[in-house]
């Protein structure tokens, strides 16, 4: 199967350089139109199979992989783990129709900085790139449960999570008693409707106290915070 042509970014300032890797056509065509729109984001190359993955990250360097997890040649995972003993320094987005979670525990483990559902909406999509692209992990909430969970089973009895950016030390963090509480519920992957029930405070309560804790953690979604509270064995598998 040919190689796509690369294309060369624009003029534009600095935008974020995505290659798309996924065996249909119609999948990267969709993907490659619903960016376009975006000043910020240039798709420059695609790939048809997990080789051609390889190939093109090595050559290109772009700064987001999108990477079906499925693919002719070489499987999503086996494009990480190789371009990872390459080196190669992108940051790759799972893009899949579906993905069980313990694979969502192993793609985070070979450096999966993000999971995206092919049928989600094409907002979400640019959201999860750009904030990928700023050093952030993109998993949705609905996931951090079962992904917390799975990461507390190591052989040794002890966590083992994948890299997140530097946050200060638990000892270094003056969480108030309540925002400790509900950093652990958060971790246990409550909503904030379901924290503001549980702790019998209102929504808006819950939103300012997570705001202090993302401050102070340094942290940037729920995903992150979880495995800071995991780290810092705040929760227990």
């Amino acid at each position: 199967m040919p190689e796509v042509t690369p294309q060369l970014a624009t003029t534009r300032s600095v935008p974020i350089r995505v290659l798309i890797a996924d065996d249909h056509a119609l999948i990267r065509e969709g993907v490659r139109a619903a960016l376009a729109p975006h000043d910020d984001l240039c798709v420059v190359g695609e790939a048809a199979d997990g080789a051609q993955a390889v190939r093109l990250a090595l050559q290109l360097k772009p700064d987001i992989l999108l990477l079906d997890l499925s693919m002719p040649g070489r499987s999503g995972a086996e494009v990480m783990s190789e371009l990872s003993a390459s080196g190669v320094r992108c940051r790759t987005i799972i893009l899949t129709a579906a993905v069980d979670q313990s694979d969502v525990v192993k793609l985070l483990r070979l450096g999966a900085r993000g999971v995206v559902l092919k049928d989600g909406p094409t907002p979400l999509l640019v959201k999860s790139i750009r904030k990928v692209h700023e050093g952030e992990l993109w998993l949705g909430r609905e996931a951090v449960t079962k992904v917390v969970s799975a990461l507390t089973e190591g052989r040794d009895g002890r966590p083992s999570v994948p890299s997140v950016p530097a946050v200060p030390a638990m000892a270094d963090v003056r969480l108030t008693a309540r925002e400790r509480e509900i950093l652990v519920l958060v971790a246990e992957g409550d909503s904030n409707k379901g924290i503001a029930r549980r702790l019998k405070v209102s929504d808006d309560t819950v939103k300012h106290h997570l705001t202090s804790i993302f401050d102070k953690t340094g942290v940037s979604n729920r995903l992150e915070l979880a495995l800071y509270a995991l780290r810092n064995h705040l929760v227990k598998g």
